[in-house]
């Protein structure tokens, strides 16, 4: 059974050392993310290409630099080994030679948060939580639910009063106690960090604990090892709370500190919704740290974070790559899940629309180069929002006698 190298946690602000060996959340002295450690010299031995290849598809695959020690608290749903789907008619449409799609889609819970929490709460069942809680606009809130119920203990979710019903139900299906807000995300957040220190519960918020982010990161193991230890020119990611960017930053770090990568780092590209850009605002200019956003409203729920505690290490992230940040219009992301369904048949949630919305920004700017090679991250279904799918009512209803065809909608 492969054996996990974790060694320490370290601050991310004042770099104090903690011990791994009990749960924490942030940093105890200055309150920053806490980051895991890796043994990287025995990781080595094993985390090779020639034996990754023989492994199953699934994140465990990435054990040695994953953070739960005793396999036997390794929970899995089947999460990760997500396709890279090459995009051609829609690289024609936007002006581009490479294009791929990485469908995150396919995780058991419809989205990337499958990743994060499957490595979260089996990281907090080993030290011993009896319960796990999380703020979430909806996919996080699911993934803690089932990977909850996979590990047989409670899981409390806060959620907007405007999250898509559907989600809401997923969760009560999985049997997580729900409770709806009236308020933003980061009011539920508020809420879950006074009951869960109340009642002992382990909070997953985002970048609030260490383990999150690395489920997160196997995203950048998977795209290296699918593009053949490798990285592309470019990576556009839709962003709220940041963990996917913190978490593939240091999956390449990793990975170059083992001789896995090299040459030039990805240029990262973070995406918001205008009516919820902090991150992106704070970008264009020139600050370390976002100031929170007042009065965040996009229908994409999973991008509507007006603050995050991990902004500075996004910023950080994105500048090092070299990289850029965009904001695109409610109108702009649900016309990109448009374009992705009709030009490549996949159906996406409007979060990972707005990756289209902003090549075609970069494009016309010029700022992305017709011959870069691109990798759109498409980090949840579009099944999850019924309420956004074309209604069937606009469908043409025919008699069994009908001898002729009226037009039928088209898209």
């Amino acid at each position: 059974m492969l054996e996990s190298t974790l060694t320490h946690l370290v601050c991310t602000g004042c770099q104090r050392t903690v011990s791994a060996d009990e749960w924490h959340g942030t940093c105890p002295d200055c309150g920053h993310v806490l980051a895991a450690r890796y043994d990287l010299e025995r990781a080595r031995r094993t985390f090779r290409p020639a034996e990754l290849a023989a492994r199953p598809w699934t994140l465990w695959r990435y054990a040695e630099l994953l953070p739960v020690c005793d396999p036997r608290f390794r929970l899995t749903l089947g999460e990760g080994g997500t396709p890279l789907l090459p995009a051609p008619r829609l690289a024609r449409t936007l002006g581009l030679r490479r294009l791929w799609l990485k469908d995150e889609s396919r995780n058991p819970t419809g989205s990337f948060k499958s990743r994060g929490l499957a490595v979260a709460v089996s990281r907090a069942i080993e030290l011993r939580a009896r319960a796990v809680a999380l703020p979430s606009a909806g996919n996080a809130a699911a993934a803690l639910s089932a990977y909850a119920a996979r590990a047989g203990i409670p899981a409390f979710v806060f959620l907007p009063m405007d999250t898509p019903p559907s989600i809401v139900r997923e969760c009560l299906a999985y049997g997580a106690r729900v409770y709806r807000v009236r308020g933003l995300i980061t009011d539920c957040g508020r809420l879950v960090r006074r009951f869960a220190a109340e009642r002992g519960w382990a909070d997953l918020s985002t970048l609030r604990e260490p383990y999150r982010a690395e489920g997160k990161k196997t995203m950048g193991f998977e795209l290296v090892e699918q593009l053949g230890w490798r990285l592309p020119d470019v990576i556009v990611y839709p962003t709220g709370g940041g963990t996917g960017i913190v978490g593939m930053e240091k999956a390449f770090a990793e990975l170059a500190a083992l001789g896995l990568l090299a040459g030039s780092r990805a240029r990262f590209v973070i995406v918001q919704p205008e009516g919820c850009a902090p991150l992106v605002r704070a970008f264009h200019e020139g600050a370390t740290r976002a100031r929170p956003w007042e009065g965040a409203q996009t229908i994409a729920p999973g991008l509507r974070v007006p603050a995050t505690i991990g902004d500075e290490l996004v910023l950080a992230a994105v500048r090092a790559s070299g990289g850029t940040a965009v904001a695109v219009s409610d109108q702009e992301l649900l016309e990109g899940t448009r374009i992705l369904a009709t030009d490549e048949g996949v159906l996406v949630s409007p979060e990972a629309g707005a990756t289209v919305a902003a090549v075609r920004q970069l494009r016309a700017n010029g700022w992305l180069a017709p011959d870069a090679e691109v990798v759109l991250f498409l980090t949840g279904s579009g099944l999850k929002h019924p309420e956004l799918l074309p209604a069937d009512e606009q469908c043409p209803v025919l008699e069994p006698e009908a001898d002729s065809l009226p037009d039928p909608p088209v898209g």
